[in-house]
């Protein structure tokens, strides 16, 4: 019950939070106003932190330090000029400049601390010329925060969270890429069990795959310091948002010098990842020009993606980046798994260099940007006979050599905001488990609830011989078993059945209307389109 309760008033709080950056609404867009609402909260959090230390070297006898960056930044607390601290701003909330402030207060903050130069707003508050009643009215709300009575619930995370996910929604459909739905990620995290080591996004969003990974050493009893963090992203204000994203949670990551092309200004160029975790933009067009990138180190052994679609220079980034051992989980639009031309010679060689691990297809309405159904890849440098320390347990992994498990996830998952669609604990525990056990299990014929099965309208495990015989593609419904609905229907072949007969209907109609045509002309009448 004490628990419940303790939800509801983060709940609510998390709502009246949202309640108060919604009456910045009118001349100011949600594209626009997250960055106002996350930067004072992260403003109000920094300064949090800032006290509590300052506090504990005056109790300890060390008041003389109290100025100084090094007592600080010691214990990973931002050192804040006076002008930077919450209290001081609070007292200055209802004058007319209170936005210039705020502006010289991130500032400040940013060049005072190494790790955040280039994390926070520049010349925001001022630039968006906000209502100084409404401005202060949400400094006000953001004032009842105290996030450092229980640092283990991690409040200012779960807000800024909630906040991300709330600004993804209003935003919707063709915008609102920075973040991927928590349950996604969740799942990815899950799946390929980053414990220790080098985790990788090359278009991080606003970082929460980062987050997730550190959620699930946390849930696992690991330690957060055998991991360390790498990542890229295009969009500057969305790369700011990465960056406070991190620092809020005390996370250290390199996510490079600038905001960047990953195409074009690879910041990390040497990385080796030992996991890669990635929700990159779908269907990328005319990303290179003709003569761009065409030799470039990451293609090596495969063709040159198209420039007209990014999904395999996506992939053969991931794929260049892994160390010997890494492994990569992935979301791409699911025109991937069957694409021809260089995208059909790039899976056909991905295939036979036993890189494809599971590919499993996603419920529709799970994004907030699009309701297209998309795939999860997994992609594993080492899919052969290994033992896997997971936790406290040493895991054998059998030898699936070119095998692939395909997983058809689209009766799964739970409504969510009315609209959307998210996994329930359910479901991630039952894939994960899934995808775990076939990777241990012996053989697929063994007996029921010791060891893997294929399960029609769910799963499948397909030999690279299978695999070959349907020219390789990598879509789901090609293997699994359907026998309780329609979807035995392969999709590709109905697809091409039916563009012959829309060929044919169309050849037919400019057939008869050329004969329409020729009898007018007989009648001495000519029709002029």
């Amino acid at each position: 019950m004490a628990k419940q309760k303790k939800e509801t008033k983060d709940k609510a709080l998390e709502v009246t939070l949202w309640d108060a950056a919604n009456k910045l609404r009118g001349s100011v867009e949600p594209a626009e106003y997250k960055h106002v609402v996350l930067s004072l909260i992260f403003l109000k959090f920094a300064s949090d932190k800032f006290e509590v230390q300052r506090a504990k070297l005056i109790a300890e006898g060390k008041g003389k330090y109290v100025e100084m960056p090094e007592f600080y930044n010691m214990n990973n607390v931002f050192f804040l000029e006076e002008t930077s601290r919450w209290n001081f701003l609070i007292k200055k909330s209802k004058q007319n400049d209170i936005a210039l402030l705020i502006d010289t207060a991130l500032h400040t903050i940013e060049k005072n601390n190494k790790s955040l130069r280039g994390a926070l707003p520049d010349n925001y508050f001022s630039r968006l010329g906000l209502d100084v009643t409404k401005l202060s009215s949400l400094l006000d709300t953001i004032n009842d925060i105290d996030t450092t009575k229980d640092p283990k619930q991690d409040l200012v995370g779960k807000v800024y969270e909630y906040f991300l996910s709330k600004f993804a929604l209003a935003e919707g459909k063709g915008k609102g890429e920075f973040y991927t739905p928590k349950s996604i990620v969740n799942l990815i995290a899950e799946m390929i069990e980053p414990y220790k080591g080098i985790i990788y996004d090359p278009a991080c969003g606003s970082g929460g795959m980062f987050v997730q990974s550190i959620k699930f050493i946390e849930a696992h009893h690991g330690n957060k310091k055998e991991i360390s963090i790498y990542g890229q992203e295009y969009t500057n204000t969305t790369y700011k948002l990465a960056k406070m994203n991190l620092a809020i949670r005390g996370i250290s990551g390199n996510l490079g010098e600038k905001a960047a092309n990953t195409f074009l200004d690879d910041q990390h160029k040497d990385l080796k990842a030992d996991f890669i975790m990635a929700n990159p933009p779908f269907n990328q067009k005319d990303w290179r020009a003709d003569t761009e990138l065409t030799d470039d180190p990451r293609w090596q052994g495969y063709e040159v993606p198209p420039k007209s679609n990014a999904n395999y220079a996506w992939i053969l980034t991931m794929v260049s980046k892994l160390s010997e051992n890494g492994i990569a989980g992935f979301i791409l639009a699911n025109g991937a798994l069957s694409g021809g031309g260089e995208e059909y010679k790039i899976r056909r060689k991905l295939i036979e260099n036993d890189l494809v691990e599971a590919i499993l297809v996603l419920p529709r309405n799970l994004f907030y940007t699009t309701d297209i159904s998309v795939t999860l890849w997994i992609v594993n440098k080492n899919k052969k006979a290994q033992i896997k320390q997971v936790g406290d347990a040493a895991r054998s992994y059998r030898d699936r050599q070119k095998e692939i498990l395909f997983m058809d996830l689209r009766q799964m998952g739970e409504p969510f905001e009315k609209k959307y669609t998210q996994f329930s604990d359910n479901d991630i525990k039952r894939v994960v488990d899934t995808y775990h056990t076939w990777q241990t299990s012996t053989s697929s014929a063994t007996a029921v609830g010791t060891d893997y099965q294929d399960i029609p309208e769910f799963c499948y495990s397909a030999s690279f011989d299978e695999i070959a015989k349907k020219d390789f593609s990598l879509v789901p419904s090609k293997y699994i078993e359907f026998v309780n609905r329609d979807e035995n229907i392969d999709f590709d072949e109905k697809m091409k059945g039916l563009q012959t007969d829309f060929a044919e209907l169309l050849k037919a109609e400019e057939q008869s209307r050329q004969e329409l045509m020729a009898v007018f002309k007989e009648l001495g009448y000519e029709i002029k389109l």
